[in-house]
């Protein structure tokens, strides 16, 4: 009942982390999607210094905590190069290269995972490689890869707790906030625990089904 109680009376504090935690998932996903899908292709590349920079993208965002990331974003340019975000600029610039780096990964798996004889096809029947890519390839390893990203969605939004260290108002900065208003260190974050819980597992669900309706149309 106290749990109840608490959200009900701090609901609008609550609700109001779970909409930025959203938002800024949604950003670091979409962008980190498009991000991700060029470092995925320079990694591809049959240039070698490209595959160099692509390579080096992912192993250092992969290989660096988040939180360092974040700093380095929201404190350390200002500080050395002079550019300045807001705290939500930041987060969303964070989430998107840390997510942009894995979803990379998961993008040259797919692409990688598509039948080699297909492309050949494609070009013997006069497309260039790019037109390959674009309309034969990208589009099924997108499909491949749909719940790989759905996943990093998920874990996303359980990472963009960092953000709260710069004062973005996600559930987490929230709870806190209610910790000070009441004293209390203990329910705030219970309540900010089964809010993850609730929006994870929710998540989780669907796209559970949603991976059953691809594979069932996979066997048509």
């Amino acid at each position: 009942m106290e749990l109840f109680t608490m959200f009900w009376e701090y609901r609008s504090y609550f609700l109001t982390g779970v909409q930025y935690t959203l938002i800024l998932a949604a950003i670091g996903v979409l962008c980190g999607f498009v991000l991700g899908l060029i470092i995925a292709l320079l990694r591809m590349s049959s240039w070698k210094i490209v595959r160099f920079f692509g390579h080096a993208w992912v192993e250092f965002l992969r290989g660096t905590p988040m939180l360092v990331q974040l700093l380095i974003i929201h404190y350390g340019f200002a500080t050395v190069l002079g550019v300045s975000f807001s705290p939500i600029e930041s987060g969303a610039i964070t989430l998107t290269i840390n997510s942009s780096a894995y979803l990379a990964e998961i993008f040259r798996a797919g692409i990688e995972g598509v039948d080699r004889g297909q492309g050949e096809a494609a070009r013997s029947l006069g497309m260039s490689k790019g037109m390959t890519l674009r309309f034969i390839i990208i589009p099924q390893a997108l499909k491949s890869v749909l719940p790989a990203i759905g996943n990093e969605f998920i874990t996303i939004i359980k990472e963009s707790s960092i953000v709260s260290m710069i004062g973005v108002t996600e559930i987490i900065f929230q709870s806190g906030v209610i910790v000070g208003i009441t004293y209390d260190p203990m329910t705030p974050y219970l309540i900010a625990a089964i809010m993850y819980f609730i929006l994870t597992f929710t998540l989780s669900r669907i796209l559970g089904v949603f991976e059953r309706k691809l594979k069932a149309s996979d066997h048509r």
